[in-house]
């Protein structure tokens, strides 16, 4: 348990986060940048392959990939990333789907006592009083324990992904090993810092500004973030995860408070929305590690917005998915299971 300028995290996954309706969605965008901001397009019908081989798989890893080569050189350029956009799309299946309601809040399950007062008292300051809080949807998605983990703790690199389909605006980058800023591209920028991190609960604080087209001025806010999740083991070895999102929102002006109370559920269904796409998006990333390792660590290679050792975390955790998926679904396995 590392426990170093008010960040306390387990393990060792880090190192050391002109219309009415349209003003209210972009006050949105300060609950939405922690969410993980945008919701992703219908799926593409369209097939393809990747490119060349990962750098990251040695040529005598014998690790089994259920992807064909083509033997095509790595796309350097955008104009050539725009190409296999529908090559990235094969790899999860993306679409768009409902949404759902809120709950009641988690902040008591927070370990207070593991936090430094600096931190406690950010907490307290934006969760005894909100502006808003709400309940995102609770999500059970089937994903491997160590990459659910690894992309809540690096949301970045799901960012990146997002980035290279061309279905994103945001743009995020680490300024620390828990800290990372993130803008929207309409107005909102926030820095996000994880507080708190172990296997069950993830605790971000972000403070966020809206500056864009529908503010006469700038627009501040605070956010606390606390996730909760559980693991649960299948019959046949797959996890099923199950997360919960609580979000407290405070503004800094009185006029913001009392217009995103008054849209408090127009804000709360966009929320609601990018949360479950996310979610989705996040169960497809770990269905393509187990199945197509030799494709999603292509994409590790070209993905935006990332640094090298992350990207280099990252395309471990794939192969470490695969070794694992291919373990369960060997004979050996399957008879041990039948019994």
């Amino acid at each position: 348990m590392a426990r170093t300028t008010g960040h306390t995290i387990a393990g060792d996954l880090i190192r050391a986060h002109s219309s009415t309706a349209a003003y209210g969605s972009r006050i949105g965008g300060m609950l939405l940048a922690i969410a993980l901001l945008s919701a992703l397009p219908a799926s593409s019908s369209e097939a393809g392959k990747p490119g060349a081989k990962s750098h990251y798989r040695s040529p005598n890893d014998g690790q089994a990939s259920s992807a064909s080569q083509d033997g095509n050189k790595p796309a350097d350029d955008r104009a050539e990333e725009k190409t296999n956009f529908p090559v990235i799309r094969s790899l999860f299946g993306v679409r768009k789907d409902d949404e759902s309601g809120h709950g009641d809040e988690l902040i008591a399950a927070v370990p207070m006592e593991r936090l430094t007062v600096e931190a406690q008292q950010k907490l307290a300051a934006i969760s005894d009083h909100p502006s808003l809080y709400r309940r995102l949807p609770t999500q059970a998605i089937r994903c491997d324990e160590e990459l659910f983990l690894f992309l809540t703790r690096k949301p970045e690199t799901i960012i990146g992904i997002w980035d290279l389909m061309g279905i994103t605006k945001v743009q995020a980058n680490r300024v620390g090993p828990y800290k990372m800023d993130a803008e929207d591209g309409c107005g909102t920028t926030c820095e996000i810092d994880l507080i708190y991190g172990d296997r069950n609960l993830h605790v971000f604080v972000a403070d966020g500004m809206y500056d864009g087209k529908f503010a006469q001025k700038p627009i501040l806010g605070k956010g606390v973030f606390v996730f909760k999740s559980s693991y649960a083991i299948a019959a046949d070895g797959s996890t099923t995860v199950t997360g919960v999102l609580d979000c407290y929102i405070k503004f800094e002006s009185l006029g913001a408070d009392l217009l995103a109370r008054s849209l408090g559920v127009l804000i709360g269904k966009s929320a609601d929305h990018n949360f479950v796409e996310t979610a989705k998006f996040i169960s497809q990333i770990s269905q393509a590690s187990e199945t197509n390792p030799d494709g999603m660590l292509e994409l590790v290679d070209r993905m935006p917005q990332v640094d090298a050792q992350t990207k280099m975390e990252f395309a471990q955790v794939i192969m470490n998915v695969s070794r694992r998926y291919a373990a369960k679904a060997s004979p050996v396995a399957k008879l041990i299971q039948d019994r």
